[in-house]
Parts: C-alpha cells; sequence; structure tokens
C-alpha cells in the first residue's frame, strides 16, 4: 500500500497498525519527510521522494511515476492501494487511483467535499438543509456577502482543515477585519507532511501558497452543540456511524475544547444527526470510505458543517476504538483495498471516553509543564500529551487563536462519568504562564 503524506509525527501509529497488520506500506512525502525513519524500524518498506513544491500537476505525475515504477527493485511488489490520512492529500490520492484503476474515490465527489460551496450546492440540490452562505473572491464583495448572509455569521476558507482561518463576525465593520486578517493567517501557513501549519520563521515545512486557496465563505452562524460523527460507508451503504459530543468551541475562532463519547445527547436527535451525515455523504458522490462528518443540532434541526473525506484526526480513532472496538485505520485499510467494511458493533458501548485540548486562558511564556507529565499516573488517564514546551511563547484567546497546552484522554464506565473527571483534571491542572 501507498500512503501520500504521512502527517505529523502523531500518526505514527497508523504505520504501526499497518505493519501488524501485514501491510507493506511505502510513504510517498516531500523529501524531508520524519517518515523515513519508519524503515530502519521496519514498520515501512520504503519511501519515495517527491517535491512537494511543485503544481499539482507536476506532484501528481511524479508521484504516478514512483508508484508505477514500484517493483523495479524487488523491495515491494505491485501496488495494490493508494490511500492517506491527511486532509490535503485526499484529493491527490483521488487522482493517483483513477489513473490506476485502484479502488477509491471519484476526484469529483471528493472536489466537493473539499469545497465548502460545492458542499452547500450539493446539499440544497438534494433538498437537504443548508445554510445561507456567500462566495468571497475578492474584498470588494463583502458588503454584498453581509446582506445575504446576515449576522452573527463564520467566515472560513473554502477549503481548508483544523478550523485554520475560521473566525465568527458580528458586523460589517467586523466583516471587513477580519476578511484581513484570515488572508493574512492563509498566507502564513506552510505544508509539513501534508499538514497544514502555522509557519514559525524556521525551515519546517514548505509554503503552502500553491495549495491554499484565499477564497472565502460566509456563512450563516448555527447556533447549538456541535457533533462529530464518524461514518464507514461500504458497497453504497453506510456500515457503521458514530455520533461524539463536542463541547463549545473557544469562539470567535473555533478552536476546539472538549469531546465526549459516545455521544450524551437524546437517542432521537442522533438519529437525525446519523441520518444528515449519510445523506451529506452520499449526496456527494462517495460510496465507499471512512468519513469524519462534523455537524450541529440547530434550534431549527440538524446542520451540516462539513464532510472530511478520510478518518478524523486527534483523537477520533482511538475515541471509535476504546466506545465501540471499530479500528478506523483499519476499515480504511480494508476499503482501499477494495475489501467490504463489515465492523461488528457491540449492542452497547464498551466503555466512556473523554477527552480534551487544553486552551491557553491568558498570553505569556509557558514555565513548567511538570503537572501535565504528572497526570499520565492518574488511574483512568489514557494518555496526557503536552504540546507546548518550557519557554515557548502561548497565545490566550484576548490576543488571537488559542494554543493549545496539552491533549488528555481518559475513559470512564460511562461518558457522562468520563467527561466529569476530564473536567476535574481541567480545573485542577497546574497551568504556569509567565
Amino acid at each position: 500500500m501507498v500512503f501520500i503524506s504521512p502527517g505529523l509525527r502523531g500518526k505514527r501509529f497508523i504505520f504501526e497498525q499497518a505493519a501488524a497488520l501485514g501491510v507493506k506500506s511505502v510513504v510517498l512525502d516531500h523529501p524531508d519527510s520524519w517518515s523515513q525513519e519508519l524503515i530502519q524500524s521496519g514498520i515501512i518498506a520504503k519511501f519515495l521522494p517527491v517535491d512537494m513544491t511543485q503544481s499539482s500537476d507536476e506532484v501528481f505525475e511524479q508521484s504516478l511515476a514512483h508508484i508505477r515504477n514500484l517493483g523495479a527493485d524487488g523491495l515491494t511488489g505491485a501496488v495494490d492501494a493508494v490511500t492517506t490520512f491527511v486532509e490535503l492529500s485526499v484529493p491527490l490520492v483521488a487522482r493517483l487511483c483513477e489513473a490506476m484503476g485502484l479502488p477509491g474515490f471519484r476526484p469529483e465527489a471528493v472536489d466537493s467535499a473539499r469545497d465548502k460551496h460545492q458542499t452547500r450546492a450539493c446539499m440544497a440540490a438534494a433538498g437537504l438543509p443548508t445554510p445561507r452562505n456567500f462566495l468571497i473572491k475578492s474584498k470588494q464583495q463583502l458588503a454584498a456577502a453581509g446582506a445575504k448572509v446576515g449576522f452573527p455569521a463564520v467566515l472560513k476558507p473554502v477549503s481548508g482543515a483544523a478550523s485554520l482561518g475560521v473566525k465568527k463576525v458580528e458586523s460589517a465593520a467586523e466583516l471587513a477585519e477580519c476578511y484581513t486578517e484570515i488572508v493574512a493567517e492563509l498566507s502564513s501557513l506552510v505544508v509539513s507532511c501534508g499538514a497544514l501549519i502555522k509557519g514559525d520563521g524556521s525551515s519546517n515545512g514548505v509554503d503552502a501558497d500553491h495549495i491554499i486557496d484565499m477564497t472565502l465563505l460566509l456563512e450563516q452562524y448555527l447556533d447549538g452543540c456541535e457533533v462529530d460523527i464518524d461514518v464507514i460507508m461500504s458497497e453504497g451503504e453506510w456500515r457503521y456511524a458514530a455520533v461524539q459530543d463536542n463541547g463549545p468551541t473557544l469562539e470567535p475562532y473555533f478552536n476546539e475544547t472538549w469531546a465526549a463519547s459516545p455521544s450524551l445527547i437524546a437517542k432521537e436527535k442522533q438519529r437525525e444527526l446519523k441520518e444528515l451525515a449519510i445523506a451529506s455523504v452520499k449526496c456527494l458522490g462517495f460510496s465507499a470510505g471512512v468519513f469524519h462528518v462534523e455537524c450541529k443540532y440547530t434550534s431549527t434541526g440538524p446542520q451540516l458543517i462539513e464532510v472530511n473525506a478520510r478518518m478524523g484526526g486527534g483523537q477520533v480513532r482511538e475515541c471509535n476504538l476504546l466506545t465501540w472496538g471499530v479500528d478506523l485505520v483499519e476499515e480504511t485499510l480494508f476499503i482501499a483495498l477494495g475489501i467490504p467494511s463489515r465492523p461488528v458493533v457491540p449492542d452497547k458501548p464498551l466503555q466512556g471516553v473523554a477527552y480534551a485540548y487544553v486552551n491557553a486562558k491568558t498570553s505569556g511564556t509557558m514555565g513548567s509543564i511538570q503537572g501535565i507529565l504528572d497526570l499520565a499516573s492518574q488511574d483512568g488517564v489514557v494518555w496526557a500529551k503536552p504540546l507546548v514546551r518550557p519557554g515557548d511563547a502561548v497565545v490566550g484567546p484576548a490576543d488571537g487563536l488559542p494554543t493549545w497546552l496539552c491533549d488528555v484522554l481518559v475513559t470512564k464506565s460511562t461518558a457522562s462519568e468520563a467527561l466529569k473527571f476530564l473536567h476535574k483534571i481541567e480545573d485542577d491542572l497546574p497551568v504556569q504562564i509567565l
């Protein structure tokens, strides 16, 4: 199997799981990719370097040539599948699969999912709920956008990832300010191992100008609670759909806070959310794959935020595995190989799971992180991962997009118990910002 871009180091578990299943993995990425170290440990068989600063057409042609040449050196056989767990690489994978006649997404479906304006058009055509929206290609369109959508609204890139460049706006004056701010933020992004990150002035990552679309979308602000629905489609029908609650995002930047699995909202609302998620995936033209669908249950019913045509990042794999015993990594590999997906799902959840990205509350310099490290020894804590180091500059919500200080994942008998335990950890955590 060829994996296009490995993602950041936190996705190492994907390649470890593939190796445990007997998959001979090949990673294709920029020449400085960290994933090359996986060869020495026997986790992957080969690394294929491709200059990701080239145009999309050049990256495609070079990647296709590399993949077609696999097996010539005797280290691997001919390719059986091409896949990715990285958002920015999904379009390239679809086109490579199409060119080689391998199982995979149709490029048109991927493009419709990646482009939020196209997603809304597909939803409207299918008679599914669609918020007011306006595509903004220049600053001169801001007044017309505000007049059509109204306020409050959400300004976001037409295609993006990880909530980068997403902000709530309350007025026409604020819209103009946010437009300038978001365009500047998008211009500063770089790509590292297929993931979009903020440039820090170092040599890490390649310039993202050739990837980022500076077109923005203004959308009606959706009230209500946010949820994630992880969906597995196979042979045209859904085989698994699980709802996970998300805590209130840290507005106006929509930074994630906490999540709980399984969902604690009413069963009827969960059913409506699952139905919308599955209908959204189908209306975009997908018939097989693993999807991370983001929705809200609003005062007018369920509404789609976006469809991600790949396994969700962060703690998504662990939450589904711990709650329902379903491994989204394995299911992604099966579907990439054309193997029908039939995950075995228990009648009731195995346990409750909750996690949090702890946001900095004030700006300053990070002091000791020992309090974060000490969490790992507590009963019920699966992991506590520092996301900052002593001496790092951190940002609080008053000054910009808040810095994530740590990632904490916990389990208890039920989701409500896990969430209560998580909030206690957050409240008691000794965070030192100087």
